[in-house]
């Protein structure tokens, strides 16, 4: 408007006044953001170790201690292994709010994987000004094999659900320490095996059963032999 207002002098005044307002406002909006010494204040949680291979969740807690409400864009400092640059999150804050975020992040590699600020971009409704809050909320969290994974067929296996994941359990009568069953003697069993309490409560020969369990991954075969 200044440009056209040597043209249109008319245009002169209300530049001016623009100007002004417009100078106005975002000294308040400077003032009502650097008022507060503390402005915004967080942490990140992540796991004590990461899963290789899975998907790990990382949460961050942001709490305003503002008198207004405003918003925010938080941007975290992930391991550079991850290669990612625009991890940025914007969400509302009311004044005196905690709020939570989380995302997830699956490593590829084992190692050291470290993390470095929180950074926080504040702003009030007018959107002139913006605060830059950084929380120092560097750390190193190690990355171990899939130990996720691990836990997962160790409940399957407890709750014996390990059929549920293509696991199919084949049984074969063999010689070995483990006992199977007790069964009545049948022509070709092994007189060695001969359970003679059994036999003496049935008054008939009944002979031990032994098998063997050998669990390979999933969708292999457990064959008892």
């Amino acid at each position: 408007m200044f440009v056209f207002g040597y043209f249109f002098p008319f245009l002169i005044p209300i530049a001016k006044a623009l100007f002004i307002l417009w100078t106005g406002l975002t000294f308040s909006d400077f003032v009502i953001l650097f008022a507060s010494k503390t402005a915004i204040t967080g942490s990140r949680l992540t796991p004590e170790r990461l899963s290789n291979g899975d998907d790990n969740e990382i949460r961050i807690i942001i709490r305003s201690h503002l008198r207004i409400p405003v918003t925010i864009s938080v941007l975290d400092e992930i391991p550079p292994q991850f290669q990612e640059r625009n991890l940025n999150f914007s969400l509302p804050l009311a004044s005196g709010e905690n709020r939570e975020l989380s995302y997830l992040l699956r490593p590829v590699k084992r190692g050291e994987y470290g993390f470095g600020r929180i950074n926080i971009f504040v702003q009030s409704v007018l959107h002139l000004v913006a605060r830059r809050v950084t929380l120092d909320q560097k750390m190193v969290v190690p990355v171990f094999p899939s130990f996720i994974q691990m836990r997962k067929y160790e409940l399957l296996a407890i709750s014996d659900r390990l059929v549920d994941t293509g696991i199919k359990r084949i049984r074969r009568i063999g010689h070995n320490m483990e006992f199977e069953q007790i069964k009545k003697y049948v022509a070709g069993d092994d007189a060695r095996t001969i359970n003679w309490k059994a036999t003496a409560r049935k008054a008939e020969l009944m002979v031990n059963n032994y098998g063997k369990t050998t669990i390979l991954n999933p969708g292999f075969i457990i064959l008892c032999i």
